[in-house]
């Protein structure tokens, strides 16, 4: 007599809520909440297209829903105006702390361009120092549930790349965790930027690119090979060379296959990717294929405002539209603690001490 086979759990919301979560693609300018939006533009004279907290949040995430990268970014000038200067930019980044920890989020990394945020007089060292602050006051209210790291980002049509580089070396061990490249792919390829990038290799510094959202494959290409990317910001045209033939059999060019082999970390942020038309749905997201295929897939929000989206809402639209289990989470979670730029033993304290006992307690209670 063969034992029946139990189908797989598939959680609740309120499970993916409780779950362990890691987030690398954050962007701390796309995750202000509404309400802070307006107070900080009231007390700096700034115009905005809203006033009140509803309205606002809605029309952030309608003018980026439009299919273009270029349009989601111009989105962007409303935060960035609200913080220059060292209290807003510590307000903010406390209640992003805040917001990431109320979601389950147990390690962060942070970005945002420390260049966006001088034209009133703020040095880019104290820019990230008020960051730092409001880091620092974030973890102490929540109770120290979550680890919160930076990531300096230099804008891809600036030229300020090394400066953002040497700026992410100094501050290091100070809440510093590595560099990025961001902005428009198109026309501004990030070999434009091999200084910075060489010189974090010289210094042997951790970095990302943005590469294989907007544009295809020799956007990834040169981020890895040309670059030398310890990670790939969505690279989500990834799937560009990847064949599915009509017998449902897989072939991976070359690219592809280096990606998988190398276990280089996909950053994707699936809410975004249809914001910005690099994806048609959640459903159709190249995620799927890429976690059948084993691909390294990390889950992240890239701009909670803009997207109106959350950890838990990344992850349970993914389970919604593919039926993932708490042990398809936990996977993407460990994928993320993998691939962090925290020392290794950090990275494994998190995992054995904080993911694996709260996914075991989740799956007890379906098991129960």
């Amino acid at each position: 007599m063969t034992a029946a086979v139990t189908e797989p759990t598939v959680p609740t919301r309120d499970q993916v809520l409780r779950a362990p979560k890691v987030l690398l693609h954050d962007h701390l300018d796309g995750g202000l909440r509404p309400a802070t939006v307006l107070e900080l533009a009231r007390e700096i004279g700034h115009g905005l297209p809203a006033a009140d907290a509803g309205s606002l949040g809605r029309w952030f995430a309608e003018s980026a829903d439009s299919g273009s990268l270029e349009r989601y970014l111009e989105t962007f000038d409303h935060t960035v105006a609200v913080m220059q200067n060292g209290p807003a930019i510590t307000r903010v980044a406390r209640e992003c702390v805040e917001d990431l920890a109320a979601d389950g989020v147990v390690y962060a990394e942070i970005r945002y361009a420390p260049e966006q945020h001088v034209s009133q007089g703020m040095t880019l060292d104290e820019v990230v120092a008020a960051v730092q602050e409001g880091f620092d006051q974030g973890t102490a209210a929540v109770g120290g549930r979550i680890v919160v790291r930076q990531l300096l980002t230099a804008m891809r049509h600036q030229a300020r790349s090394r400066e953002i580089a040497e700026l992410s070396v100094a501050w290091r061990d100070r809440g510093v965790a590595g560099f990025d490249i961001a902005g428009a792919e198109a026309g501004f390829p990030p070999t434009r930027h091999l200084d910075a990038f060489e010189y974090l290799q010289r210094e042997n510094s951790h970095f990302t690119i943005h590469a294989g959202e907007a544009f295809g494959l020799p956007s990834i290409w040169q981020a890895i090979q040309w670059c030398g990317a310890d990670r790939l910001g969505h690279g989500v045209r990834i799937i560009d060379d990847i064949t599915v033939s009509e017998d449902g059999s897989v072939e991976l060019g070359g690219l592809a296959a280096y990606v998988r082999d190398m276990r280089i970390p996909l950053e994707m942020c699936p809410a975004s990717n249809i914001q910005t038309g690099a994806a048609a749905s959640i459903a159709e997201h190249p995620i799927g294929l890429l976690t059948d295929l084993r691909f390294r897939v990390t889950v992240n929000t890239d701009n909670r405002l803009m997207s109106q989206t959350s950890m838990t809402d990344e992850m349970w639209s993914l389970v919604q539209a593919f039926g993932y289990t708490l042990t398809d989470l936990r996977w993407f979670t460990i994928n993320a603690m993998k691939s962090a730029f925290l020392p290794f033993d950090e990275r494994l304290a998190i995992i054995d001490d904080v993911i694996k006992p709260g996914y075991a307690t989740l799956l007890a209670e379906q098991a129960g």
